[in-house]
């Protein structure tokens, strides 16, 4: 090897050594990533709780929930691309409560409304969409009645529960509840035109008991 390659060789590695590094050290990039999770997601953490809190009906289980998930949430955030926020994180929200619900089974048994009169066709089904809905909005109006309401949810079922707590307490659209419950449009719409009726049929029958 000639003296001006092996000072050219010699040269070279030592530069290579002494060159710092590019990647930030482990403790920036954990605060960073904590940043963009406070600037993303800190605002949708009361949705995260009003959703564990509907699902679980528990306020401790809620807290667990939303826990879990915001660890998930920050274990993933090198996977959200942008886009609807909210939506990404009631979907681990939703995903993590299945798999709390798993666990926690006996804890979180349902106690549901009769879903009998429900055996009709799908167009009468549909047909009454409107008027129950109309039912519904009037009656979440009354601050009176928001106790009936509040009732009614805790006792049908977490599908149809769900969908109406993501429509009309988190006001998304139908598009954005698709996507946090990973299901077709259609599903969304039907889960709740069932989930409406029998929180129509629940409040009627309480107001006739009271």
């Amino acid at each position: 090897m000639s003296a001006g390659l092996a000072s050219s060789t010699r040269t070279g590695r030592f530069a290579n050594e002494s060159r710092p590094s590019t990647e930030p050290p482990a403790a920036l990039q954990v605060q960073d990533k904590r940043e963009r999770f406070d600037q993303i997601l800190s605002m949708h953490l009361d949705a995260a709780y009003d959703l564990a809190r509907w699902l679980t009906r528990d306020e401790p289980n809620a807290q667990d929930v939303v826990q879990e998930a915001c660890l998930r949430a920050f274990k993933f955030l090198d996977g959200f691309r942008g886009g609807n926020a909210r939506s990404w994180l009631l979907a681990i929200v939703r995903n993590t409560y299945y798999s709390w619900l798993e666990k926690h089974r006996s804890q979180a048994l349902n106690v549901t409304l009769d879903e009998e009169y429900l055996d009709g066709d799908e167009s009468a089904l549909h047909n009454g969409h409107h008027e129950d809905s109309n039912d519904i909005d009037r009656v979440l109006r009354e601050a009176d009645c928001r106790r009936i309401i509040n009732e009614g949810l805790e006792k049908i079922p977490a599908e149809f529960r769900e969908t109406i707590v993501l429509r009309e307490l988190e006001d998304m659209s139908y598009k954005e509840i698709a996507v946090v419950m990973n299901v077709p449009l259609g599903t969304v719409m039907s889960r709740l035109a069932r989930g409406r009726k029998l929180l129509s049929q629940y409040v009627r029958q309480a107001n006739q008991e009271s």
